[in-house]
């Protein structure tokens, strides 16, 4: 009886740490499409006094996630200042200042961080960005991240770049074109040894796989360590079984040690009841 109620209770614990480990990594999933609530029910209303930018918000995201990842951990390490006037400069994007004000509540919960009103998809808050806080754009002295994308590799990150689609020569000129200067005006090579350094990275990182070999891929040198979704599913399901296996380590032998007394017991009756 007592094993049963044992075994119930390790069922009922794993049963626990898999759902723990789903929510988290639900949790880690961007870009849940479910419907806005509260303010975004306006949004119909607020297409109506919509301003158009010719920037992709999306694509701009993408780029600055690039910077952040592959690009900026290196240029800290270095203690590197990015000139204002380099177009990878944290401050130039277009849509920087608002996706600071991002505020990502719980799962299924946005927030803006100017009027406090609540979405159910960051899509949502784009949209509401897009129509309600226009005004707060820099568009005198932000760029297009988005313009970018090309020297960047955006497409990778994205996924959005087929792999059968036929290796373009211009394009690809073109791209590394922008990613050598790009490299040229935000690391001058003759601006010291931390400068050579970041231009020589840039060059590695970003403007060797412009090429229709298809021998050098992006982001050779890696970039931001972050902690895989899966080996965060392995800890905490090892950190949950780990009890488990010293409680059924300490039921087994209990009984082994039960099994034990139960033979000596008899064995010590039998040798009792022999006849002398």
């Amino acid at each position: 009886m007592k094993k049963a109620t044992a075994i119930a209770s390790i069922l009922l614990l794993v049963s626990l740490a898999l759902q723990e480990i789903a929510y988290a990594v639900f949790l880690s999933e961007p870009n849940q499409d479910f419907e806005g609530f509260a303010g975004s029910r306006t949004l119909k209303q607020e297409q109506e006094h919509a301003h158009e930018v010719h920037c992709s918000r999306e694509r701009s995201r993408a780029a600055w996630k690039i910077i952040d990842e592959y690009l900026m951990p290196f240029v800290e390490r270095e203690d590197y200042q990015i000139s204002s006037k380099c177009r990878l400069h944290p401050n130039k994007g277009l849509f920087r200042d608002q996706e600071l004000h991002k505020i990502h509540v719980d799962i299924n919960e946005w927030r803006c961080g100017y009027c406090k009103k609540s979405f159910r998809a960051e899509k949502f808050l784009d949209q509401h960005f897009d129509n309600r806080h226009y005004n707060l754009l820099n568009v005198s002295h932000s760029k297009c991240l988005a313009d970018l994308c090309g020297a960047l590799h955006c497409d990778v990150v994205m996924n959005t770049k087929s792999t059968k689609t036929k290796c373009n020569p211009a394009a690809t000129a073109r791209n590394r074109h922008l990613c050598e200067s790009l490299a040229d005006s935000c690391f001058p090579a003759n601006q010291g040894p931390s400068a050579s350094r970041l231009h020589d990275l840039f060059l590695r990182q970003f403007c060797d796989a412009h090429t229709c070999s298809g021998k050098q891929k992006p982001f050779s040198k890696g970039g931001k360590k972050e902690t895989s979704v899966f080996y965060l599913a392995i800890a905490i399901l090892t950190l949950m079984l780990l009890p488990i296996f010293y409680l059924i380590v300490y039921l087994h032998q209990s009984e082994m040690r039960k099994n034990t007394q139960e033979l000596r017991r008899i064995s010590k009756v039998g040798q009792k009841t022999k006849p002398s």
